[in-house]
């Protein structure tokens, strides 16, 4: 988490799983979560849809994703770099 102006904002670095749309990556955040009756772990699978302005990510690459204000109506993360193409 970052804090900017006394506001804990999320940020995640996860991969882009599509890139087909212009100005928009969606990637893929997993995390492992635990039952809480019966203790198995399970994988949670979440898309989020990321702003790039300028196209620069490509599929399957490794970026780091900021909580923004809202772009669109599912686009609410922005694209700040790719992490390793």
């Amino acid at each position: 988490m970052v804090v900017i102006w006394n506001k804990s904002i999320k940020e995640f670095t996860w991969e882009v799983i599509s890139d087909k749309t212009n100005k928009t990556r969606t990637v893929l955040v997993k995390t492992i979560k635990m039952h809480p009756l019966y203790k198995k772990r399970f994988v949670v699978r979440k898309r989020y849809y990321a702003h790039d302005e300028d196209n620069t990510s490509k599929l399957w690459d490794m970026v780091k994703i900021r909580e923004c204000r809202p772009v669109s109506k599912l686009k609410k993360w922005k694209f700040i770099e790719i992490v390793k193409a």
